[in-house]
């Protein structure tokens, strides 16, 4: 019986295209912003509303403060991250015409520099309504518990999951360690906790009056 020759012929894939791979660092303009929006709204929402139960039980008083902390929060990050970008901003366009001076740059190189340029109002909104959404959780734990011991017990549980879980989101987004980030926020935010507690606790022992 003749030997049988098998002949195997590859078709390259011309319109194959090679997949381009995302550039994290773009995203993470607007996502440095909104994690740490999210956190600081937990945390001083939290922290606040912990320490005026250390001295006052009524809940009325502790949500009052908290919201009222909320609003204001916001619109400090929104200001505070704006004109942060912007001066960012600033010095990265001032470096890009040294450059230009310089060395010289075609203008693909420019538009692509521009591109990855941070935007401010986008940081700004990010950083505000995050904020806003981190304050919530901490209100609304305080509003469902009328026991003040089991209140403030149900804010630092309830702060410690939203703390675990935005920090797993931001590490998700921008493809970070997931256990650093989560221990990281987490760590960070019972440490503030304690300390505004301990020390609002410690003025209000000793009869001191702001």
């Amino acid at each position: 019986m003749a030997a049988q020759n098998h002949l195997q012929i590859t078709i390259p894939k011309e319109n194959q295209v090679p997949e381009e791979e995302f550039d994290y660092s773009q995203r993470a303009q607007w996502l440095r912003a909104a994690v740490l929006g999210a956190n600081d709204g937990l945390v001083s929402i939290a922290s606040l509303m912990m320490g005026v139960g250390a001295v006052q039980e009524n809940v009325k008083t502790m949500i009052l403060t908290g919201s009222a902390g909320s609003f204001a929060g916001a619109c400090s990050m929104a200001i505070g991250e704006f004109v942060s970008v912007y001066s960012q901003l600033d010095i990265e366009r001032a470096q890009m015409k040294r450059d230009k001076a310089t060395r010289g740059q075609n203008r693909e190189h420019q538009e692509g520099n521009k591109e990855q340029l941070p935007n401010p109002f986008q940081a700004a909104v990010a950083s505000s309504v995050a904020f806003s959404l981190g304050a919530i959780v901490p209100i609304l734990a305080a509003a469902l518990i009328e026991n003040h011991e089991l209140r403030l017990a149900v804010i630092v549980a309830a702060v410690s999951l939203a703390l675990v879980a935005f920090g797993g989101i931001g590490s998700f987004l921008g493809r970070s360690p997931m256990v650093k980030s989560c221990a990281r926020v987490l760590i960070g935010g019972w440490m503030a906790m304690a300390i505004t507690f301990g020390l609002t606790k410690l003025i209000g022992s000793t009869g001191l009056e702001i």
